[in-house]
């Protein structure tokens, strides 16, 4: 079962979903067929909750999704990024494990 905590995003939203976001976001590149995809699913659950409020996690699904994907050189998935792209007055060390 997906977490609510992480978000789907489009090419259209991209810019204001992962570039734009108040902190680092972990970009899943995933397509329905994918089974590797589907297997590490469970574990995008588990880190969200982990580092819910401190991390995003958001999905693009490769097949309606096409720009961005081309954009960053995203060749197989599943494929994770990590963006941070966000700005922050002062350092943060809330991501430390």
């Amino acid at each position: 079962m997906a977490s609510e905590l992480i978000t789907h995003t489009t090419d259209a939203s991209f810019q204001s979903d992962v570039i734009q976001s108040d902190k680092p976001v972990l970009v899943d590149f995933w397509a329905e067929w994918c089974g590797p995809c589907r297997m590490i699913a469970p574990i995008l659950d588990d880190v969200a909750q982990a580092y819910q409020g401190r991390l995003q996690i958001t999905k693009v699904n490769v097949d309606e999704n096409r720009d961005v994907p081309g954009q960053f050189g995203i060749r197989g998935i599943p494929t994770l990024m990590l963006c941070l792209l966000y700005t922050s007055d002062a350092a943060d060390d809330s991501l430390r494990v």
